[in-house]
C-alpha cells in the first residue's frame, strides 16, 4: 500500500530549532527506510521564505499498521517536531520519471 503523509511542523518558538537539531536522525532514518524500499518520495515543506515547516512523505507499506509503527518511531515524532500528521492512502502512477 502506498501513503502520503503530510506532517506539519509545531508553530512554537523553538520548533524549527527541535526540526534542526534531530534532522540528521531523521535523515539517517529516512535513507534506511529508502535502502529497503518504503520511501517513494520524500521532501521538506518550506515557508515563503525557505525556511523548512515541514515534511512530505510518499511511502510504501503493507499495511497502515506498519506505517504507523514507522510513524512511532519516526525522530521528529520523538522529538516533538511534527505537530499536524496526516495519512492518506495513495495510488502513486509516475515516480522517478517512470
Amino acid at each position: 500500500m502506498q501513503f502520503v503523509v503530510t506532517a506539519y511542523d509545531g508553530k512554537d518558538e523553538g520548533a524549527y530549532e527541535r526540526r534542526m537539531s534531530v534532522r540528521p536522525q531523521h535523515l539517517e532514518n529516512m535513507s534506511k527506510l529508502n535502502e529497503n524500499g518504503h520511501v517513494i518520495c520524500a521532501g521538506g515543506m518550506t515557508n515563503s521564505e525557505g525556511k523548512l515547516i515541514g515534511s512530505v512523505l510518499i511511502m510504501e507499506y503493507e499495511s497502515r499498521e506498519q506505517l504507523d509503527d514507522y510513524l512511532a518511531n519516526e525522530p521528529y515524532v520523538k522529538a516533538n517536531v511534527w505537530d499536524d500528521i496526516r495519512v492518506e492512502k495513495i495510488n502513486v502512477v509516475i515516480a522517478n520519471g517512470k
